[in-house]
């Protein structure tokens, strides 16, 4: 059944098959289903100049706002049944758009007892015998044996980089922008290895990001150069002196005046 049907409303055309005889063959052959009966008639929709599509309400259980269509074809004494389908409405509640599975996994979802295979073909991953970005580790795995199966891709490492960086530990984030220091020249800061130590290492610092990658440029206000001030405290100037009086000249008659008011 073509998506025109729906754009095209010949309810108020008159037609051979837009006839009571021929909304009661749609009705019965959506009894027929035994899926549920045919609710409201929505409207008469043409397909092509030989069929006609009838659109009733469907009266199922959780299905509301979904429609039965029904094409007739032909004339009014032989009307022809050619087709018959449940169809969404406009207002109809669907389910969400099918995720494929290894695409619904979330970060957090994966619990204790979960395992979480990795494809093939995994583009964050190559083969172990590839560069994997650390000359050191290359230098040391690969005389005696003991290279991974699979390492890190530059794609991976990109992936990585970008997704902490825009972390909440990334040079963005509103803390950064306000600390008096970055991590790169903090005492606390440990550097990763490989091609990532240039831009990310790891907090040391229990009273901050303690165990989390952070970027190079991020930063706290627990920086290891920040020293205690242990200056005198200055006292705040004084409202009153009250260790001081104010010397009034007050006239003679100025005087005699109080002593009289007393």
């Amino acid at each position: 059944m073509s998506d025109d049907i729906a754009k095209i409303d010949t309810s108020e055309k008159t037609d051979s098959l837009v006839t009571p005889e021929a909304e009661k063959i749609a009705r019965h052959a959506i009894a027929d289903l035994n899926a549920g009966n045919a609710g409201e008639l929505l409207g008469v929709l043409r397909e092509d100049p030989h069929s006609i599509t009838y659109r009733f309400s469907a009266d199922i259980r959780g299905y509301r706002g979904w429609e039965w269509h029904v094409v007739l074809s032909g004339d009014t004494e032989h009307p022809t049944l050619n087709e018959l389908a449940l169809i969404p409405g406009d207002k109809a509640l669907l389910a969400p758009p099918w995720i494929p599975w290894e695409e619904r996994l979330q970060p957090g979802d994966l619990s204790d007892n979960d395992i979480l295979p990795v494809a093939d073909n995994d583009p964050r991953l190559v083969p172990g015998y590839m560069d994997s970005g650390d000359a050191e580790l290359d230098d040391a795995a690969m005389p005696i044996g003991y290279g991974r199966e699979r390492v890190l891709s530059p794609e991976g490492r990109d992936e990585a980089a970008t997704r902490w960086e825009k972390s909440e530990y990334g040079p963005q984030s509103n803390r950064a922008k306000r600390a008096p220091a970055h991590c790169e020249s903090c005492g606390f800061y440990a550097p990763l290895a490989g091609a990532l130590k240039a831009s990310f290492g790891v907090c040391t610092n229990k009273l901050s990001a303690d165990g989390h990658v952070v970027h190079a440029h991020y930063g706290c206000g627990a920086h290891s150069s920040i020293r205690e001030d242990f200056s005198a405290v200055q006292p705040a100037a004084m409202y009153f002196d009250d260790a001081e009086f104010d010397v009034v000249t007050v006239a003679a008659n100025q005087e005699t005046d109080k002593e009289e008011q007393q």
